[in-house]
């Protein structure tokens, strides 16, 4: 199971493009994070750049993610973001994702505030979650190498400055953002959905950013809405992948189900079933 693994055993794996495939979670649910860690995901994220979980609900889906035996990294609000980075790995973490990273000098801010002294500027205290299992020599004395320090690639700038970015030290993985990738290089404005994903432009930023993790060994991750296209990233050099988030899961189920019982009452009911009319289906 992936929770015997160190967090500097898990990142060697993926060096080695060992696929480590997980979900984004948004619902601010302690019960949904521990239930999905038992579902065989390698990883879950809490994002709580883009949901509504303070610090207590986070500590709570950490605990419920540990529990489950996956990894657990949170999405903060960027690297200007110390207090997120600090509560994320105390409350047991195993590390984080930085968004919205568009030069060097930030992509070396974050890592400063993920790594103890003398590699960084994190803050120590003890007891944390964190410490539980090794105390704080055990885990203090080993963070720097277990941490899973991501940064999330979404920006025209990012891409510019691509070869900068992926040189910082401490940087273990570069996580593609494609939606607001697109958006950042105006291809939403140019583009029908969904031909932007397959424009030349994104083609070429993503080589970009392949090229650059091949030359400083960094690990490629991304986020999918489904499995249509994770062979293709698995192809690409892409092995931390997330193939959606619990909202999508619980929408995408939903939606099956719905479909199904209309189908069934046209053939079944005195009168057929159908579905309100929403935007989400």
């Amino acid at each position: 199971m992936s929770d015997a693994l160190t967090g500097a055993e898990f990142k060697q794996q993926l060096r080695e493009g060992t696929p480590k495939l997980g979900l984004f979670l948004n619902a601010h649910s302690p019960t949904v994070a521990e239930q999905l860690a038992h579902s065989g995901y390698d990883w879950l994220l809490v994002d709580s750049q883009h949901g509504p979980m303070g610090f207590e609900t986070l500590s709570a889906m950490i605990a419920g993610i540990s529990g489950g035996g996956a990894k657990s990294l949170v999405r903060v609000a960027g690297c200007h973001d110390r207090g997120g980075i600090q509560q994320s790995l105390d409350v047991g973490a195993d590390g984080v994702l930085v968004p919205y990273i568009n030069t060097a000098e930030e992509a070396r801010q974050a890592v400063s505030c993920c790594r103890y002294p003398t590699a960084g500027t994190r803050s120590v205290y003890f007891p944390q979650r964190s410490m539980n299992k090794g105390g704080l020599l055990g885990y203090a004395g080993a963070a720097n190498d277990n941490v899973i320090v991501a940064l999330q690639v979404e920006t025209a700038d990012c891409i510019r400055n691509i070869d900068e970015i992926a040189a910082v030290p401490g940087v273990d993985l570069l996580f593609l953002g494609q939606n607001d990738l697109c958006m950042s290089l105006g291809l939403y404005e140019k583009y029908q959905f969904p031909d932007m994903y397959f424009s030349d432009e994104l083609r070429d930023a993503t080589d970009r950013l392949r090229a650059a993790a091949a030359k400083n060994n960094i690990i490629l991750g991304l986020f999918l809405f489904g499995t249509d296209r994770v062979g293709e990233f698995l192809e690409k050099g892409f092995p931390f992948i997330s193939v959606g988030n619990d909202l999508h899961h619980v929408l995408t189920q939903a939606g099956t189900y719905v479909g199904n019982v209309e189908s069934i009452s046209q053939d079944k009911g005195r009168q057929p079933w159908q579905r309100r009319a929403t935007a989400l289906f």
